[in-house]
């Protein structure tokens, strides 16, 4: 047996890292305080972390000092182990983006020699992202209005966090001014792109959708002997990048440990605690799409049964909620709705590059929540119409916004804005988003992934239980040779 081989399955592995990392960021968070470091003898550990320097406490002949810098120093090395394996596994992700979805849509069209089937294709993967993110966000908003989660947080709480992330807060409201600068128009033409390879180097996704879609569809026009070389060596490559996710996903427990025991370390219980009810409804509402409605959905429109929907897609699950981020963790959704749920490539190459582009699900009932939330804080009343205004701007503002951590609080700028509730009270949740974040992107990727099925199943280019037996007997190929 190879090194890196294990009889456990890969989503049981990353399960498993998921767990472990959140109990060691809560004892690192519940015991390493600053008393903690000062009784070493450091001051400012946090400091010190981050620049290398200490500033050591007794005295300087040695004794406690020496223990405190050595302490310190292992400290130091550990946090930015820790650090460098989350950050090299999402670069590794991240390289594998922009490959993948050029060279799977440009293999994929080319192969489908059909523009009418892309335009079908297109056209109800659009709509359904569309409807998915408006049932989302009037789940966010009917469950807020039954909790009213903005009633449990004291005045004095209130004011204590709104001071404490008003700097954060006032950045998050400048992004949000360039992004409602931008006009409609705007955001139409940013779909296509005037430098190709400026696109793929800036990772802007639904550009490179374009250069891909752009490529097949040529690959198609052109003469047989001429295309099919081109068509097999994007192929190729296609495979090669798969192989290259393969690898990477062999280290994806131990990536995923490292991502959330910083998340869960930084968190702090008192501002958790205070915000209880207030992120309970968003998980709460989230648990309702990812586990009700979009299952519901797949078991209506396709044969795939709850089981098999979701053994197919823990992998993209887990990976999302300790990344938070659907783009980077775009090429892992891929692999597991084509190898392991049995839709075609041609159907994943379109719909998942596409859903993390445009599709928020999980955003848009986090700002219903939220948005209700802050208003609640203020004792304000929203009409109808105004909970309708917020289902309409959420739905447009989450088309064309990047798939990265923490764009939902820059969208719900714009949403509060909307219905002119106070956009201070962003500094209250603000303590809190980063977990949040998690949980709505683990939604988001849960949603390309039920699109996938229903577009597939509808171009009667889905896997059969019995086709797929006998891929799904090795979910993935986690070991290749090396």
């Amino acid at each position: 047996m190879s090194m890196f081989e294990s009889r456990v399955a890969l989503h049981w592995r990353i399960l498993a890292g998921l767990l472990l990392g959140i109990v060691a960021g809560l004892l690192i968070n519940a015991f390493w305080t600053d008393e903690t470091w000062a009784s070493m003898g450091v001051f400012n550990i946090e400091a010190f972390l981050g620049s290398g320097e200490a500033t050591l406490k007794g005295n300087a002949a040695g004794g406690a000092n020496e223990y405190a810098d050595f302490t310190a120093k292992a400290a130091r090395f550990v946090r930015h182990a820790n650090e460098f394996v989350g950050d090299l596994f999402m670069l590794g992700l991240k390289f594998i983006a922009v490959p993948i979805v050029l060279f799977s849509l440009a293999a994929g069209v080319a192969s489908l020699n059909d523009t009418a089937k892309l335009g079908r294709i297109g056209g109800k993967t659009i709509l359904t992202y569309l409807i998915t993110t408006a049932v989302a966000i009037s789940i966010g908003l009917l469950a807020a209005n039954i909790v009213k989660p903005g009633k449990y947080v004291p005045e004095e709480t209130r004011t204590k966090l709104e001071a404490q992330y008003k700097a954060s807060a006032d950045e998050k409201v400048s992004g949000a001014n360039e992004q409602r600068a931008r006009t409609t128009w705007d955001i139409a033409l940013d779909i296509f792109p005037s430098n190709p390879f400026k696109s793929m180097a800036e990772g802007k996704t639904l550009q490179v959708v374009v250069v891909g879609l752009l490529v097949g569809m040529a690959l198609t026009l052109m003469p047989t002997k001429e295309s099919d070389p081109l068509v097999q060596w994007f192929q190729g490559m296609t495979n090669v990048v798969i192989k290259i996710v393969e690898l990477i996903l062999i280290f994806a427990p131990i990536a995923v440990f490292a991502l959330i025991v910083k998340v869960v370390a930084d968190l702090g219980m008192e501002v958790l605690g205070s915000l209880v009810v207030y992120c309970l409804t968003v998980v709460g509402g989230l648990a309702i799409m990812m586990f009700v409605v979009y299952p519901l959905v797949v078991r209506l429109m396709t044969p795939i049964t709850y089981g098999r929907f979701f053994k197919a897609i823990s992998p993209a699950q887990l990976l999302a909620f300790s990344s938070a981020s659907s783009g980077a963790t775009m090429p892992v959704t891929m692999e597991c709705v084509e190898k392991r749920l049995g839709v075609s490539e041609d159907v994943t190459s379109f719909v998942i590059p596409v859903g993390a582009t445009i599709n928020m699900d999980g955003t848009a009932l986090y700002q219903g929540v939220a948005a209700v939330f802050i208003a609640q804080m203020f004792n304000m009343d929203l009409s109808i119409v105004q909970q309708l205004t917020i289902v309409l701007t959420a739905t447009l503002a989450s088309i064309g916004t990047a798939a990265v951590p923490g764009v939902g609080i820059v969208m719900l700028v714009i949403v509060l804005e909307a219905v002119k509730i106070p956009i201070e009270g962003i500094a209250v949740i603000l303590g809190v988003d980063r977990v949040l974040d998690m949980c709505r992107t683990s939604c988001n990727v849960t949603g390309d992934c039920m699109v996938a099925a229903i577009v597939g199943s509808s171009e009667k280019e889905l896997k059969t239980p019995e086709e797929l037996a006998v891929a799904m007997a090795k979910p993935l190929d986690e070991h290749p040779p090396l």
